[in-house]
């Protein structure tokens, strides 16, 4: 204890004499540093304290100030030692020196960048035309008057991830199907509770090209007869519309007898049975069973078969020219001429339940 008290008399005295060799303006910068460490070392905290970005700098800034001399500024250091370590100070003053001189650079030439709509224009050419290389695509836009180097859209194309020609024409399953996707009708059933709990089968198609709906029935018995019977009727209609439909898409399901597959083939489609139990083989006549579900059975209380014909027939004719599809670009399956100047007026669909807007006709 005697020799611990006496060590810090002598350090003390050491201290004084040194502070007395020290220039004004030096002892007043290392007493403002001492300062600043000991408001931080006050903090109360569990760990090590962190130091704000305006602290570091406080600490830096009274650092360098005593960059004058080295063994000055080498006392400071040590003297920051309780808080940072001296590599941690020389980091943070590289990181002002760094943000000093980061400034704007001016435009020192080169190629002047491709503007925004002749770059969307180049993208759009290579995912139309994916075997399309990098020369052809230059071909076509100087056949439009524009003037780009193969390099260039080289360039563009990577920034929006598109890979080359070869690699970019390879066909995946969306693209192949969107090729034949006005060629293919799909059917499936699904049933409806009444009132009374009465379960009823209604039977549609749908044409995955236009996304329109072709209500077939409903009815509590769908037997083998019932359900040939509506396939006749329906390639009836298609026939007397000269619709280029050649494929019929439905699941495995019994109803889905021999003669009714038979009518098809006799009018030149082919069918397409799904997997079993993959309702996503069929998602386009999932979907909108789901649709009619939810915009429309599901605020109703159906009553019998003819209250559920009448519903059906109602918001199927709403679906197909009335209600815009964002599969299709939020265009309707069936295309009507519709005013784009008058009055806009609503008309209610089902007592309300949905909602159908329209202009005066010009």
């Amino acid at each position: 204890m005697i020799y611990h008290l006496l060590f810090c008399f002598v350090t003390l005295v050491l201290d004084v004499f040194a502070s007395v060799r020290v220039a004004p303006t030096e002892k007043d910068l290392q007493i403002a540093l001492l300062r600043q460490q000991l408001r931080i070392l006050e903090r109360k905290s569990k760990t090590k304290p962190r130091l704000s970005r305006s602290e570091k700098l406080m600490l830096v800034t009274l650092a360098t100030c005593l960059k004058a001399q080295t063994q000055r500024f080498h006392e400071a250091l040590s003297e920051a030692l309780f808080v940072v370590q001296p590599e941690t100070l020389l980091k943070w003053h590289r990181q002002l020196v760094h943000r000093k001189w980061t400034f704007q650079h001016p435009h020192r030439g080169g190629r002047p960048r491709v503007e925004r709509d002749t770059e969307a224009l180049i993208v759009r050419i290579a995912r139309e035309n994916p075997r399309m290389g990098y020369d052809k695509i230059q071909g076509e836009l100087l056949k439009l008057g524009l003037k780009i180097h193969p390099s260039t859209v080289k360039n563009i194309l990577r920034r929006h991830n598109l890979l080359p020609a070869p690699q970019r024409g390879c066909s995946s399953w969306r693209t192949f199907l969107k090729h034949y996707r006005q060629q293919m009708l799909a059917c499936d059933f699904f049933t409806v509770e009444t009132l009374r709990l009465e379960t009823l089968y209604v039977l549609f198609f749908i044409e995955l090209g236009s996304r329109r709906v072709h209500l077939a029935g409903c009815t509590a018995n769908p037997d083998r007869v019932w359900v040939t019977q509506q396939a006749r009727q329906l390639v009836w209609h298609l026939s007397d519309e000269a619709m280029p439909l050649r494929f019929l898409i439905h699941d495995r399901d019994s109803k889905f007898a021999g003669n009714f597959d038979q009518v098809f083939v006799s009018e030149g489609f082919e069918i397409v049975r799904t997997p079993f139990r993959a309702p996503k083989a069929n998602a386009v006549a999932e979907r909108w069973v789901r649709s009619a579900r939810q915009e429309c059975l599901d605020q109703l209380l159906i009553l019998n078969q003819h209250h559920l014909a009448h519903v059906l027939k109602v918001y199927v004719h709403y679906y197909n020219t009335a209600r815009p599809h964002q599969g299709l670009a939020q265009r309707t399956p069936v295309p009507l001429s519709r005013s784009r100047r008058g009055t806009i007026h609503c008309r209610d669909v089902l007592g309300g339940i949905l909602h159908d807007y329209y202009r005066d006709a010009a």
